[in-house]
């Protein structure tokens, strides 16, 4: 399976759980604003046995561009990140020898 997308989460919704498409897209869109504020607020968002979403502070720093080598000054800023759980890990690997798929 490749990318799913907000449309197939939307039908996934749809068929999996008897939602109408309007239910399944506004549960959706407000499930990603709430992850977006508690972001924002620069909090973490905890989801048991999935993972922590959170935002990590970059100083403003000396960098280099590649095709000249001219040093370039990058502003600070906030950057999302994704740590799965424990859990989440060993599931994606166990399904992953089942399948005899390698890393």
């Amino acid at each position: 399976m490749g990318t799913i997308t907000r449309a197939d989460l939307v039908e996934l919704l749809q068929k999996e759980n008897g939602f109408s498409r309007q239910e399944a897209v506004d549960f959706l869109e407000q499930m990603l604003e709430l992850f977006i504020q508690t972001l924002e607020r620069e909090d973490s968002l905890k989801l048991s046995g999935f993972g922590t979403f959170g935002v990590r502070s970059k100083a403003t720093r000396v960098g280099r561009n590649p095709l000249t080598g001219e040093e370039a000054l990058i502003s600070a800023r906030c950057v999302p990140f994704f740590r799965p759980s424990r859990f989440l890990r060993e599931e994606v690997n166990r399904k992953r020898k089942e399948k005899g798929t390698s890393a």
